[in-house]
């Protein structure tokens, strides 16, 4: 009996002096506090639980997704729904927990969107955010953000608006302008159709009178 309980403790300390960092993870192991230089890969991880932890860190693509009010050009509020793909480079991991620690996308990631974001839409018109130029716009955001933070261990894969709430009266008239520009292209093929079928009567016609002349003269 005694032999069972002996074992089953040391079956327990065992199972409590191992951690397993799964794929998408890196692990870094805290002794007495003080975080470890090495990296811990993926697999299974021996350590001393009565004084040491092992803190596991994602690795992998996170999607961070944001709603915000964003300024334009003209001084129009625009809201926004924003997703921000980031992930860390594992390498600068244990400086990412020494510097900011696990709480880094409000601490760091999201204050870094908001100034980058903020800054770059102040350069566009509210039209150019729900046009052909949204694709310049997340792209700068991105450069913007990636310019603060790949020096500190994180990688902005890609900054993506993907919906735009525009003031109900812009949105109207961008509405009515797009209308507008499309009966225009409209006409504009109407017309060009016409004259091509005018110019063509119109050969017609003088191929036919050639033909009549040099009939008349046979």
């Amino acid at each position: 009996m005694k032999k069972s309980a002996y074992m089953a403790a040391l079956f327990v300390l065992a199972l409590a002096s191992c951690a397993v960092v799964r794929q998408d993870e890196v692990g870094i192991k805290r002794t007495f506090g003080r975080l470890d230089n090495r990296v811990l890969q993926p697999g299974m991880v021996a350590f001393n639980p009565f004084i040491s932890t092992v803190i596991k860190v994602p690795i992998r693509t996170v999607n961070k997704e944001i709603s915000i009010d964003l300024p334009s050009k003209e001084g129009l509020t625009i809201g926004s729904e924003i997703s921000i793909l980031y992930r860390i480079e594992p390498s600068k991991t244990p400086e990412i927990l020494r510097q900011i620690g696990l709480n880094y996308a409000n601490a760091l990631i999201l204050p870094v969107f908001r100034s980058a974001a903020a800054d770059v839409t102040s350069r566009y018109f509210a039209k150019d955010m729900h046009s052909g130029e949204r694709d310049q716009i997340e792209k700068a955001i991105s450069k913007r953000m990636m310019e603060e933070l790949s020096a500190r261990g994180f990688m902005i894969e890609a900054v993506l608006m993907k919906s735009i709430r525009l003031p109900q009266g812009l949105s109207k008239a961008i509405e009515e302008k797009l209308q507008a520009e499309q009966d225009a292209q409209r006409m504009k093929f109407v017309l060009e159709r016409e004259q091509l079928e005018a110019q063509r009567k119109k050969i017609e016609a003088e191929a036919n009178a050639m033909h009549k002349k040099l009939s008349v003269k046979d």
